[in-house]
């Protein structure tokens, strides 16, 4: 009884020290400046949404959402289409071809991404691609492919070659037996890297700033960073636009959530 009444209180401080952030990110939102100053960590009192008006109309959220939908969905589905095929010969083909694929994948997750900014940065722009969406998605499909692989190849291991091999014995190819057979049954995985690459390319802010800076194409995280200059920062219309960016991906992880935790669970099985 007094294991469990501890651990319980555990939970609670836990849970309050993820939720702070979240409250303190909302409160200041709806802060007028001279309450974001005196009394960072109250209630506000009284509330006020002029600061999401501001901000909408201030930092043209409107077609930084559109952009950042734009540029998360097509990325989305490039990976989603890409890496579970690439995983399905990965994990289905033992040779040492596939394995050295496999290697030279994992090895896309170990080496940090800003070693290759300057070089993707110049073919990006001799391809003509940059500050366009173009760029964006060719830089977060290649960037993102190696972890998308590595999680659909855990999870197609653990799947019987059964489903496919009857597919074939009935005169259906490999692509056919993958796209109708073996791809329905990746639906655990497939929430998995949907949600974990949305967040990332939605919450990603350094490359949006060095690719689409001043192209008219910004995401919500630049155009947010407006509000904040080197003598004068506008901290409510700040918190308001993070609030106003958050919603969207935010919905997408609680309407998923339950298939990460399922996702990560069976390719660890495999």
């Amino acid at each position: 009884m007094r294991r469990t009444f501890l651990l319980e209180i555990v939970m609670i401080a836990v849970a309050v020290a993820f939720l702070f952030p979240v409250y303190t990110l909302v409160s200041l939102s709806l802060k007028d400046p001279a309450q974001i100053s005196q009394t960072p960590l109250a209630l506000p009192d009284p509330p006020t949404f002029d600061n999401f008006t501001a901000a909408w109309s201030a930092a043209a959220l409107g077609p930084s959402l559109v952009n950042s939908t734009v540029i998360t969905v097509v990325s989305l589905i490039a990976l989603i289409a890409l890496g579970s095929f690439a995983a399905y010969f990965l994990a289905r083909v033992q040779t040492r071809l596939g394995y050295g694929l496999y290697i030279l994948f994992l090895l896309g997750i170990v080496l940090p991404f800003q070693l290759g900014m300057i070089p993707l940065y110049r073919l990006v722009t001799d391809l003509g691609l940059i500050g366009t969406h173009a760029g964006m998605i060719l830089f977060y499909t290649g960037i993102q492919l190696p972890f998308t692989v590595f999680l659909y190849t855990g999870f197609i291991r653990a799947l019987p070659r059964e489903y496919a091999s009857a597919a074939q014995i009935d005169g259906a190819g490999h692509l056919t037996a993958f796209t109708r057979v073996v791809f329905p049954l990746l639906r655990p995985i497939t929430g998995t890297v949907l949600i974990l690459n949305a967040v990332f390319i939605w919450n990603d802010f350094f490359t949006p700033l060095v690719y689409l800076g001043g192209s008219g194409f910004e995401t919500v995280p630049v155009s947010v960073f407006a509000f904040v200059g080197q003598y004068v920062s506008q901290h409510g219309l700040v918190f308001a636009g993070l609030v106003l960016g958050a919603l969207p991906i935010v919905a997408v992880f609680l309407a998923l959530q339950r298939y990460v935790i399922k996702g990560f669970s069976s390719g660890l099985k495999g």
